[in-house]
């Protein structure tokens, strides 16, 4: 049998050197921000036990769920019947693990099982690899990775506040421009469930109106009549969805609206509580927006509720988030609220790339390379190698001793802004040559000189 040429899965993507460099950018940037605002770093494993994972994210969310055979012989167990049953019967007989959907639910495993130890309110960052079992598309892949930050233990909507000013900064030091942060809240939704006559159908109608960006009002309104919901009463609640004006006139309006309903005012109030404690901060922030369209399909979630999108609406969303307040609940320990936001570095990558905004020394993985004419300079260019080394200066060796052209060639095409060249005439001076690879100018200087020179332009 032929050597077949390998591949790697749909959704998924190989990053090489200079991929890695801006990922890791990015991963810089948002960790920066998390350890400034208090979160401290966890890790989880990336498959957990089925039963942490089933029925935390809906019905649609748990048909995405990566699942693990069992090892070894997993049909000996199988019947005919088990078949039958259907696939959630068989399921449980073969399979046990799955790959994580998200941080968030390992998070809240995590917290059920150190409870006794964690300091509350527990403030935690998260980065790393989730898998989704979705159709791959633009934007949208099957292995992608998440920056959380979540904080535990607390109701107060100080909280809440945080993660948009968080956000904030976090895209301002991306250079990323032309996005929205919308917020609402799962008790306003609730409210506008019953107002459109789907008392108890809370869960359908959040599925339902995730969606309405992605297919469209007439797919949303089909699904919500064909739920039971009231056709008129719908058309009513949607002129609610779309109401225009600034964030202080819809949340009048949603007053007026819900003044015989607790779970609509409790929700108006913790939002107009976020809006003020942010306005409190004096930070700027003119791209906040009161969004009753957004809802977000995972099922944990209990109050605000936040996503960031582009305003081109070239990709999906940049991150999200919201508060779940009884999340632990799941695993026997109740009473621990939390609330948290969630980046897709993948996608912030894609729009980084394609308005070219990372800087270009983030790509710079070697400042300077050190050649050599002769064998003689390779013993002579170890400890100057050291050197660079101890100063911070990013830099290595032509491990052979070949013609310069070819060495030079590496420099160019690693983009290695600068080369050493050794030769007889350094070794007997101790001027070694500096060759600009970017203007081809070359200056004798002594390795002291070269240190200084190099340091100046890594801080410009």
């Amino acid at each position: 049998m032929k050597n077949q040429r390998p591949t790697i899965p749909r959704g998924t993507r190989d990053f090489g050197p200079a991929e890695m460099a801006k990922r890791n950018f990015i991963f810089s940037t948002i960790k920066t921000v998390f350890q400034k605002f208090g979160y401290q770093p966890l890790e989880t494993p990336g498959m957990e036990n089925l039963s942490v994972l089933m029925g935390k994210y809906g019905h649609e969310g748990d048909q995405l769920l990566f699942k693990i055979l069992n090892s070894g012989d997993f049909l000996k167990a199988m019947s005919t019947k088990d078949l039958k049953d259907g696939y959630r019967h068989t399921l449980r007989k073969v399979s046990e693990k799955g790959l994580r959907y998200d941080l968030t639910v390992p998070f809240a495993r995590y917290v059920a099982m150190n409870h006794h130890k964690l300091v509350f309110p527990f403030k935690r960052y998260q980065i790393q690899p989730v898998w989704r079992a979705d159709r791959p598309q633009k934007g949208r892949y099957r292995e992608f990775y998440q920056c959380d930050a979540d904080v535990v233990g607390t109701r107060s909507m100080i909280n809440e506040a945080e993660i948009v000013w968080m956000i904030y900064e976090i895209f301002c030091n991306l250079g990323i421009e032309g996005y929205t942060i919308k917020i609402n809240h799962r008790k306003i939704l609730e409210a506008l469930s019953v107002l459109a006559g789907g008392e108890g159908k809370e869960n359908a109608f959040y599925i339902a109106i995730d969606k309405l960006e992605k297919t469209g009002k007439e797919k949303v309104v089909l699904e919500l009549t064909d739920g039971g919901f009231d056709k008129k009463k719908i058309d009513k609640v949607f002129q609610l969805l779309e109401m225009k004006g600034d964030n202080r006139k819809k949340i009048i309006r949603l007053k007026k609206q819900f003044h015989s309903m607790e779970s609509g005012k409790l929700g108006l109030l913790e939002i107009e509580e976020t809006f003020s404690h942010v306005q409190d901060s004096e930070i700027n922030i003119p791209n906040l927006r009161f969004d009753l369209s957004l809802a977000r399909g995972l099922s944990y979630y209990t109050g605000s509720i936040f996503e960031v999108t582009m305003d081109d609406g070239s990709i999906g969303s940049l991150g999200g988030g919201g508060r779940y307040d009884d999340l632990t609940g799941y695993y026997g320990v109740s009473d621990i609220p939390g609330v948290g936001i969630s980046f897709g570095v993948d996608r912030i990558y894609d729009v980084m790339e394609k308005r070219d905004l990372f800087p270009n020394q983030t790509t710079t993985s070697t400042m300077v390379l050190m050649t050599t004419l002769d064998h003689e300079a390779v013993p002579y260019s170890l400890p100057l190698l050291a050197m660079l080394r101890s100063q911070g200066i990013k830099a290595e060796i032509y491990p052979d001793v070949v013609k310069i052209k070819k060495q030079l060639n590496y420099a160019d095409r690693k983009g290695i802004p600068y080369a050493i060249i050794i030769g007889s005439e350094e070794r007997e001076t101790g001027k070694l040559t500096l060759k600009s690879m970017h203007t081809g100018k070359q200056e004798s200087l002594d390795i002291e000189a070269i240190i200084d020179k190099i340091k100046n332009q890594m801080n410009d």
